[in-house]
């Protein structure tokens, strides 16, 4: 592995800095190394971009990692290419470069089970205070199903069959979360479940029937709205027909969007 260094003397140019990049890369490989990377200040925009055009890839940042004269150190940003990654300038080394620096978003996926009372299924976890829906957050290649399919079975010790999408919610940053998107798909009616659950005691103290006034006291303020949306959907489309065939609602931190008229 090799790290490039002295990156602040780079030409001014920035055809002349990309080139000088690919050439200490290229010399690099050249010489049986398989790795080059380098570390720039999350700031420094320009060697950012000349260093990408070199072809080295964003992989995370180092928080705290750069020195500073004064107040608290800085982060960085580490780049990184393989002697196997495409050659900047083909379609290949494009789409990838892009894979690299486009924005991922976070999929939570969660079910809404019932009872013959019309209750919800509420977990009572070990790591918040808040309860919640089953589910959790998808794993990367995993469809929402799958994911949602995995949570239960881990969670409740159970298979359930998943049913529609009910909702898609976006969920603003929160506490220390960044933001996400929350599928909510329903998974019927069970009212033996709380009898046949094997609970995973690692993440759930127990399980819990809600109506929406009690869920009220123990869920975040957005599971919340979440549920009252869903309700007064499922409401809605009783008294006009067309329960189960409305579609999923489309949801902005628990609230239905709202559009400007005409």
């Amino acid at each position: 592995m090799v790290e490039l260094v002295g990156l602040s003397h780079l030409p001014a140019d920035p055809t002349d800095a990309v080139d000088l990049v690919v050439g200490l890369v290229e010399r690099s490989f050249g010489d049986g190394h398989h790795r080059v990377e380098a570390q720039v200040d999350v700031d420094d925009h320009g060697t950012r971009r000349v260093l990408q055009r070199a072809g080295l890839r964003p992989e995370g940042v180092a928080r705290g990692r750069a020195a500073a004269a004064d107040g608290p150190p800085g982060d960085v940003l580490r780049l990184g290419r393989l002697r196997d990654d495409p050659s900047p300038g083909t379609p290949a080394g494009f789409l990838g470069m892009l894979n690299a620096t486009l924005p991922t978003k976070r999929l939570i996926v969660q079910g809404l089970v019932r009872d013959d009372q019309g209750r919800v299924l509420l977990c009572e976890l070990t790591y918040k205070r808040d309860w919640d829906l089953v589910g959790g957050v998808a794993e990367p290649a995993e469809t929402p199903v799958a994911s949602l399919e995995r949570e239960v079975c881990e969670e409740l010790g159970v298979d359930l069959p998943v049913g529609d999408l009910l909702a898609v919610d976006w969920l603003p940053p929160y506490k220390q979360w960044a933001d996400a998107l929350l599928l909510v798909f329903d998974l019927g009616v069970h009212p033996d479940l709380l009898d046949r659950a094997v609970l995973q005691r690692t993440e759930l103290r127990s399980v819990h029937w809600c109506t929406l006034a009690e869920a009220a006291d123990h869920v975040a303020p957005y599971v919340a709205r979440l549920l009252t949306s869903l309700a007064e959907a499922q409401a809605e489309a009783e008294v006009g027909g067309t329960a189960g065939g409305a579609g999923p609602l489309f949801l902005e931190d628990g609230l239905p969007r709202r559009t400007a008229p005409g």
